[in-house]
């Protein structure tokens, strides 16, 4: 039974550094994933994420309910999310930003520092738009959308 808790216990922590998990004074958030403590290429604050998603989603509000809807609020409603998921995987797909993480200076990578590929983006945004993985989060501050397709969010 011993042994069944410690293989539970390190897939639930993610990955190892050294043969035990990073954990406890003086560790940083994105030090069990290689990142820098600070600058460019560290881990983003989760007040950064969530303002970068808030100005994307005004943005695709703005565009679906003054194109698509004329005033039919739940219908402007599903073409912003519509608009959300293109915006997505046009942006974070090619350039790794989205106009409001490029506003505020952040980009989505895989964990080996390179691009995530469309796939990954497009089912990360399908999964941000179900709401309940991005806000569930590891110690990183890493949301289980981020998790699933192995990308996380740095500073530019």
């Amino acid at each position: 039974m011993e042994d069944s808790r410690k293989v539970i216990g390190s897939w639930i922590e993610g990955p190892q550094v050294g043969g035990s998990p990073v954990d406890g004074a003086g560790a940083y958030r994105g030090q069990r994933l290689g990142l820098p403590e600070q600058g460019s290429g560290s881990l983003a604050s989760t007040g950064r994420r969530l303002a970068a998603v808030v100005i994307d989603w005004w943005l695709c509000a703005l565009i679906s309910y003054g194109l698509v809807a004329h005033g039919n609020t739940v219908l402007a409603n599903y073409w912003a999310m519509f608009v959300f998921f293109v915006l997505s995987l046009l942006t974070v797909g090619t350039i790794g930003s989205s106009p409001g993480k490029r506003l505020l200076g952040l980009r989505v990578v895989r964990l080996d520092g390179g691009r995530a590929s469309l796939g990954q983006v497009a089912l990360r945004t399908f999964l941000l738009l179900l709401a309940i993985p991005a806000v569930v989060w590891d110690r990183d501050g890493r949301g289980m959308h981020d998790r699933a397709v192995g990308t996380v969010e740095v500073r530019m």
